[in-house]
């Protein structure tokens, strides 16, 4: 009777494991540093020319099918939605439910035009707000988690929640603030105090990402933001007229991010949501820089250690009609 008892045990014990087994996918964070070939999604702004949830419902879909490691959206709101905590906790609800794991990176539309009911400026106090509800935790949204170190969790810029990064592989992953209109440059005489504090963060951000990624020698990095710093352009921008009279808001971290590139050992993938609405994204490399640029498409990006070049666009979907 023991015998048959104990037996009747182990089987228990068995069923269990195995249910243990089957479900531990579900439930297990990701190995930062696990395998040498991945796939991480990229969903463009898709409120940049519509309030509509229903194209970032279908991207998130679209993307979770692919199986990436995770998922990074830039942007939560249309510009000519209101910037009120109601939606904001709207689309953080929609994009929580994300199965892989996913990162918001702001856009522009998100925070740096909103105004109080005086019809002044309360950029300042919405980006605070977006940061106490989307980057509250050192952990991205998503059913499964994946562990973020934000640039907040240092005491000289515990402001800066949005900033984060990760790594999967020998790829160390980063978000940036940089607004699209301008780096959210004020001409109005003295009212930049947002703009120049964020310039000095971001600074030291990048700085750090490049510093860690050479010290432990990473094959890659990878730089996401909604606006586009132009690294690629340098010798070009003194030409365009847009730019001729009015200070670049972009001009810093540009000059910072090619010259640390240039001695970076591995291969550098610049991420933006300022894609030609209609025009498929690609990946222009210059040297050991890449660049994609998305509108509202979204995008599957192949990873294969030890390969040239170390990102590949597998594959992409307009999910918008611009």
């Amino acid at each position: 009777m023991k015998r048959l008892r104990l037996k009747a045990c182990q089987r228990r014990l068995a069923a269990a494991m195995l249910w243990v087994s089957a479900t531990s996918g579900l439930l297990a964070p990701i190995d930062s540093h696990a395998t040498p070939g991945f796939q991480f999604g990229v969903i463009g702004h898709s409120f940049r020319s519509s309030a509509e949830e229903t194209p970032l419902r279908q991207s998130l879909s679209g993307a979770v099918q692919q199986a990436p490691a995770f998922i990074v959206a830039t942007g939560i709101k249309a510009a000519s939605e209101p910037c009120s905590d109601s939606l904001y906790a709207q689309r953080r609800s929609l994009l929580n439910d994300s199965s892989a794991p996913l990162i918001v990176a702001l856009a522009g539309s998100d925070w740096s035009a909103c105004q109080n009911s005086a019809g002044r400026s309360a950029a300042v106090e919405r980006l605070n707000r977006l940061r106490e509800l989307f980057y509250g935790d050192a952990e991205s949204l998503g059913a499964r988690r994946l562990t973020l170190t934000r640039q907040s969790g240092t005491a000289k810029f515990r402001n800066y929640a949005e900033n984060a990064h990760w790594q999967v592989g020998k790829v160390l992953f980063a978000t940036i603030n940089l607004p699209a209109n301008n780096n959210h440059y004020r001409t109005e005489a003295g009212r930049n105090s947002e703009y120049e504090d964020r310039l000095v963060a971001n600074r030291a951000w990048i700085s750090r990402l490049f510093a860690l990624a050479q010290r432990q020698k990473l094959q890659g990095l990878v730089l996401f933001s909604d606006g586009d710093v132009s690294v690629q352009e340098e010798g070009l921008l003194g030409l365009l007229p847009s730019l001729r009279n009015k200070q670049d808001g972009f001009a810093e971290p540009r000059r910072q991010i090619r010259v640390l590139a240039e001695k970076f050992s591995g291969q550098v993938l610049l991420i933006d949501a300022q894609g030609t609405p209609g025009a498929e994204p690609v990946i222009n490399w210059r040297a050991n820089v890449g660049h994609l640029s998305l509108a509202a498409w979204r995008a599957e990006i192949g990873v294969t250690s030890g390969t040239a070049p170390l990102f590949t666009l597998r594959g992409s979907s307009a999910d918008v009609t611009p």
